[in-house]
C-alpha cells in the first residue's frame, strides 16, 4: 500500500472534506496531508530513514494517526505499543524489536529516562505533550513549511509493522507484516462490504492493535470520515453515532453487551447505521440480535481474522441473517479444518483452522521457534478451532487452548457461554477449565449479572442442565462484579485462570 500516494490523492480530490474528528476538532484531508508530510520531513531531519524501527506508545489521538501515516510514507517500520503496557513490558518489546526511536506521551508510572538507559538501540524519545530538554518535542518537528518528498519506493517485502500480541520474557510474539500486507485489510473491506467515501466510521478500539489500524486504512483508502474516540465509553459511543450520523463500525462482543446495559440505549437514534460488525471473539448471537432490534435496517455482520492474517479474513455476506457463522473467506484465502494429524476433517466436524494466503504474516520477529510452530508446509496454523457447514460457512468453536476435557469428553467454552448468555439476568459470562482430580478438568463459569437480578447459582445450573449435556454443565459458578478485559475489550481469560490458581 502506497500511503504517500493515497494521502496526496485524497488531499487533491477532497481538500475540504473532513477526514478526522477527535474531541470535536475536525481535520480535513488537505490539512492531514500537510501535517503528515511536514511530520515526515521532521523525522527525516532527525535522521529517520527507510526501514528504521520506530515505536509508538500513545493513547488514541491524532498524533498517533499522523505518526503512522508519516512513517509509512517514508518506508519505516512501525512498532505500535499498547498504552496500557507497564515499564517492564515496554522495555522488553523495545529491546526485542531493536527500536531506534520512541514516540510517547508522558505517563506517571513510566520513567522514560530509564527506558532510554535500558534499551541500547533507542537513540531518542519524542514526547507529544511535554517540552523537556532531554527529549524531543513532537510539535518541534512540525515547522509548518517543510514537506517530505518521496524518495525510494517501498518494496513489497519491506517490513511495515511489528505488532506484538503476547509474551514479555523469552517468547515475544511480534507479528511481522510487510508493505504488501498493508493492502490486506483494505482489499478485504472492498470485497466484503460496500464502504465508500460517503461513509462515516467511529473508532473506539486502540490504534495500537490491528483492529484499530484498520480504521486508519479505511480513512485513507476509501476517503471516509473517521470519528476517533480516546477510549471506549458506551454512552459517548452512542452519542457520537447520533451526533455525527455514523454509518458503520466494527467492535468486539463485550462492547455490544456494555451498550445494551445502558438505560439510555433505546432512546438513541441509530437510523444512520448501514452495517456494523462484531469480531474478535466467539459471540452470543441472541445478545447481538437484541442490539439489532433497535436498528432493524442495519446489517449486523459477523467476521473473523487474526493479527497474523491482516483481518478480516471471513465475513458473512451483507443481508445474511446467519450471525452464528463468521461467513466465507475472501477469494485469495484458502482455509482448511485439520485434525491432530493435519488431515482435513469432514464438514460439520471441528478441527484447527489453517490458512494459506498472501495475507499471512512473514514471521514472528526474532522468534524462529514460534514461527516454525505455526507456519508449516505453506499453511498458517491459527490456534482457532472451527467447522464448515455443508454450504461452506465457517463457524468458530473457540481457541484450541479453550478446549476443556471433562472425563474424556471435549467441551468448547464458547458453546457453554452462549447458553449462559440466554439466561435472564446474565450480563456477561466466561468459562474456563480448572484442574479436577476426578474428572481431569471441570468447568468453571464466571458470571457478571444484572445488579437488579436475584439469579442464584442453583437457578443458573438448572438452566444449563435444560440446554446442555450433563458433562458441559459448569461444576463451579462464581458471580463477579465485572469480568476482566484486555485493551481491545475481549474478556481476559488468562486473568481468570490466574485467579483460580492463585494461592
Amino acid at each position: 500500500m502506497d500511503t504517500f500516494k493515497l494521502i496526496t490523492q485524497n488531499a487533491k480530490q477532497y481538500p475540504d472534506k473532513t477526514a478526522l474528528i477527535f474531541k470535536e476538532q475536525a481535520v480535513t484531508f488537505g490539512q492531514m496531508k500537510d501535517i503528515v508530510l511536514n511530520l515526515a520531513a521532521g523525522f527525516k531531519k532527525i535522521g529517520i530513514k527507510k526501514q528504521d524501527k520506530i515505536a509508538i506508545y500513545l493513547p488514541n489521538c491524532p498524533q498517533y494517526i499522523y505518526s503512522y501515516l508519516a512513517l509509512f510514507s517514508m518506508g519505516a517500520t512501525v512498532i505500535p505499543l499498547d498504552f496500557m503496557l507497564k515499564e517492564e513490558e515496554i522495555t522488553s518489546y523495545l529491546n526485542h524489536s531493536e527500536a531506534k526511536l520512541l514516540i510517547a506521551k508522558y505517563k506517571a508510572n513510566i520513567e522514560l529516562s530509564t527506558l532510554r538507559t535500558n534499551v541500547k538501540s533507542l537513540k531518542n524519545i519524542i514526547l507529544i505533550d511535554e517540552d523537556r530538554h532531554d527529549f524531543l518535542n513532537f510539535n518541534s518537528l512540525l515547522d509548518g513549511k517543510s514537506r517530505y518528498e518521496k524518495e525510494d519506493a517501498m518494496a513489497d517485502n519491506d517490513t511495515a509493522l511489528i505488532l506484538y500480541t503476547s509474551g514479555t520474557s523469552g517468547n515475544q510474539k511480534g507479528v511481522v507484516l510487510t508493505y504488501k500486507h498493508l493492502s490486506g485489510s483494505p482489499e478485504a473491506m472492498k470485497y466484503f462490504v460496500d464502504l465508500n467515501n460517503k461513509d462515516i466510521k467511529i473508532c473506539c478500539l486502540p490504534l495500537s492493535h490491528s483492529a484499530g489500524l484498520i480504521y486508519i486504512q479505511n480513512c485513507i483508502v476509501f476517503a471516509i470520515t473517521l470519528i476517533l474516540m480516546e477510549r471506549f465509553s458506551p454512552l459517548e459511543f452512542l452519542n457520537d453515532i447520533e451526533r455525527y450520523k455514523v454509518s458503520c463500525f466494527h467492535i468486539v462482543p463485550s462492547m455490544y453487551y456494555a451498550i445494551l446495559q445502558l438505560k439510555e440505549f433505546e432512546k438513541h437514534d441509530l437510523s444512520s447505521l448501514r452495517w456494523m460488525v462484531v469480531f474478535g471473539a466467539p459471540n452470543a448471537p441472541d445478545v447481538l440480535k437484541r442490539f439489532n432490534q433497535y436498528c432493524p435496517k442495519t446489517d449486523l455482520l459477523n467476521g473473523w481474522g487474526l493479527t497474523e492474517t491482516c483481518p478480516p479474513n471471513t465475513v458473512i455476506p451483507l443481508g445474511s441473517k446467519n450471525i452464528q457463522s463468521v461467513g466465507k473467506p475472501a477469494p485469495w484465502i484458502k482455509i482448511a479444518i485439520l485434525d491432530d494429524s493435519d488431515e482435513p476433517v469432514a464438514p460439520g466436524e471441528i478441527g484447527e483452522i489453517a490458512m494459506r494466503s498472501w495475507v499471512v504474516m512473514k514471521e514472528y520477529y526474532n522468534n524462529p521457534e514460534e514461527t516454525r510452530r505455526v507456519l508449516k508446509n505453506g499453511w498458517f496454523y491459527t490456534g482457532d478451532l472451527g467447522r464448515f457447514d455443508e454450504d461452506g460457512f465457517l463457524y468458530i468453536a473457540g481457541r484450541k487452548k479453550e478446549m476443556i476435557k471433562v472425563s474424556g469428553q471435549l467441551v468448547y467454552a464458547p458453546e457453554v457461554e452462549a447458553v449462559l448468555h440466554k439466561q435472564a439476568g446474565v450480563l456477561e459470562a466466561a468459562v474456563i477449565g480448572v484442574p479436577d482430580k476426578l474428572r481431569g478438568e471441570s468447568i468453571k463459569a464466571f458470571i457478571a449479572k444484572d445488579p437488579a437480578s436475584n439469579l442464584s447459582e442453583s437457578q443458573l445450573r438448572i438452566f444449563c442442565q435444560e440446554h446442555l449435556a450433563h458433562f458441559k454443565v459448569p461444576h463451579k459458578i462464581e458471580f463477579v462484579a465485572e469480568l476482566p478485559k484486555n485493551r481491545t475489550g475481549k474478556i481476559d481469560k488468562e486473568a481468570l485462570k490466574r485467579r483460580v490458581t492463585k494461592p
